[in-house]
C-alpha cells in the first residue's frame, strides 16, 4: 500500500465544507498470513496475565461465527453497488475469511491448553440463529455496529503498544495483522448500509443505526464480561478478584474500553462516517514487513 496521501478525507472535507466518506484512494489489501503453527503460545500468552488473556480469548472465540455473519450480511446487499463498493465488498470478504481461519486455529490452541470455549461458541450460535427470520437490513445494521467496535479496538491496539506488551510474538503479530485489516475495511459495512438504505431519510438512518448500536453495546459487554469470567474460573480465579481484575484491565490499565469511548460516542453524530477519522497512518507502521504475504483484492 502507498503511504498516506497528502490530503486525508478530513482535510478534503474541511476544504469543501461537505462530508467526505471512504477515501477514493483507499487500498484494501488481502494479507494471507498464518500464525502460531510452529511455535504455539503458552496458556497465559499475554504478559503471563490470566485476565488479559481471558479477555482476548473471549473475543477470539466469537470471531469465526461472527465474521461469517458479517460476510453474509454485507453480501446480501451488494446488488446494485457501484464498482468501487463492489470491489471493496470482495476485498472485505477475502479479509474476513482469512481472519476466520486464523481465529479458528488460535481457538484450537486455547483448547489445547485446557480451556473450554464451547460454551461461548454455543451462545454465539444461538444468538445468530435468532437472526434467520429478521429482515436482512437489520443484520446489516448489527454488522455495521460491530464493525465499528472492531475498528475502534483495532486502532487502539495499533496506537498503544501497551495492549500487547510482553505477549507471545506470534499471537501479537496475529492481532496486529487483524487490526490493520479491520481499519482498512472499516467503512465497507457502513457504505453498504448507505447503499441499501439510499431511499431512507437521513433521520431514519440515524435513528436505526443509533438504536442498534445501543442494543449491540449492551449485549456485547454483557456477553464478553460473562465469557471472560467463565474463562478466568477455569484458571481458578473467581469472585471479586476476577471481577475487579477484569474491570481494572478494561477501564484503567491498559483501559481499552475507556480509550475507545470517544470513538464510540462519535458513532451517534448525525452524518457520521467511519472514515471521518482517517487513521491509515497506523497501517504504515505495519506496511512493508510482510510484503510477500500480500495478494490483490480483486
Amino acid at each position: 500500500m502507498n503511504a498516506m496521501p497528502p490530503a486525508t478525507a478530513l482535510e478534503r472535507s474541511a476544504v469543501s465544507g461537505k462530508h467526505v466518506p471512504t477515501p477514493a484512494d483507499l487500498a484494501i489489501t488481502v494479507r494471507d498470513r498464518r500464525f502460531g503453527r510452529e511455535t504455539p503460545p503458552g496458556r497465559w500468552w499475554l504478559a503471563d496475565d490470566p485476565v488479559a488473556t481471558a479477555w482476548h480469548n473471549s473475543l477470539s472465540a466469537t470471531f469465526p461465527r461472527g465474521e461469517a455473519f458479517f460476510i453474509e450480511a454485507v453480501k446480501a446487499h451488494r446488488d446494485g453497488a457501484d464498482p468501487k463498493l463492489e470491489a471493496e465488498i470482495r476485498a472485505f470478504v477475502k479479509q474476513e475469511i482469512n481472519h476466520t481461519r486464523e481465529h479458528i486455529a488460535f481457538n484450537r490452541l486455547a483448547e489445547d491448553h485446557g480451556y473450554d470455549i464451547k460454551g461461548i461458541d454455543k451462545r454465539v450460535a444461538e444468538l445468530l440463529a435468532l437472526t434467520k427470520d429478521r429482515p436482512a437490513i437489520a443484520n446489516l445494521a448489527v454488522t455495521m455496529a460491530l464493525e465499528h467496535y472492531t475498528a475502534m479496538m483495532a486502532a487502539e491496539f495499533l496506537a498503544n503498544p501497551q495492549h500487547f506488551a510482553d505477549s507471545d510474538p506470534e499471537v501479537r503479530d496475529m492481532w496486529r495483522w487483524h487490526a490493520v485489516e479491520e481499519i482498512e475495511h472499516k467503512g465497507v459495512a457502513f457504505d453498504t448500509w448507505n447503499h441499501a438504505t439510499k431511499d431512507w431519510s437521513d433521520g431514519k438512518r440515524w435513528r436505526v443505526r443509533s438504536i442498534v448500536m445501543l442494543s449491540v453495546t449492551v449485549r456485547f459487554f454483557k456477553n464478553r464480561w460473562a465469557d471472560s469470567l467463565a474463562l478466568l474460573k477455569q484458571d481458578g480465579i473467581t469472585g471479586w478478584k476476577a471481577r475487579w481484575g477484569l474491570f481494572k484491565y478494561l477501564t484503567v490499565s491498559p483501559g481499552v474500553v475507556r480509550r475507545i469511548f470517544p470513538a464510540w460516542l462519535a458513532y451517534f453524530k448525525p452524518g457520521f462516517h467511519p472514515w471521518d477519522h482517517d487513521d491509515r497512518a497506523l497501517i504504515n507502521v505495519y506496511e512493508g514487513e510482510f510484503s510477500d504475504a500480500l495478494m490483490p483484492a480483486e
